[in-house]
């Protein structure tokens, strides 16, 4: 899988995909998530023809990220917009609003079919001064 900055890796998992997302700020890591998402679905260069703005809200941040993940599966299901890159991504209060940027899906070959986020093994916290948050998709 195309991993050349580290922005996230996949680890062992008996059925499921499971990655864990790194970032500087809470709003990269989450950032980083949604990429890591889509790469475990297609792993390669996605164009940058349509953008959709995103909103989520959560109680805690790993309730956040479960929403905001979410969302960009609704996008995929209904509109067929796979994910290239997320842009202008603001987090505050529990609320996130971000633009995101990509293309039709139907213009890729899907390797795998994201079915939900999962609540196991989730994790959203600081370490030092990296952020990491670990995901499990049902796929």
């Amino acid at each position: 899988m195309n991993n050349q900055k580290s922005n996230f890796k996949f680890l062992e998992h008996t059925a499921d995909i499971k990655f864990q997302a790194f970032g500087k700020s809470l709003e990269e890591v989450f950032e980083n998530s949604a990429l890591a998402m889509f790469n475990s679905m297609f792993d390669g260069k996605v164009k940058k023809t349509q953008k959709f703005k995103v909103k989520a809200e959560g109680k805690d941040n790993e309730n956040l990220l479960y929403n905001f993940l979410e969302e960009l599966i609704v996008l995929f299901d209904g509109k067929q917009f796979f994910l290239s890159g997320v842009e202008k991504i603001k987090i505050k209060d529990g609320k996130l609003q971000a633009e995101v940027v990509g293309d039709k899906a139907e213009n890729y070959e899907i390797n795998i079919d994201v079915k939900a986020i999962t609540y196991s093994e989730m994790f959203v916290k600081k370490k030092g001064s990296e952020w990491i948050a670990q995901v499990v998709l049902d796929v």
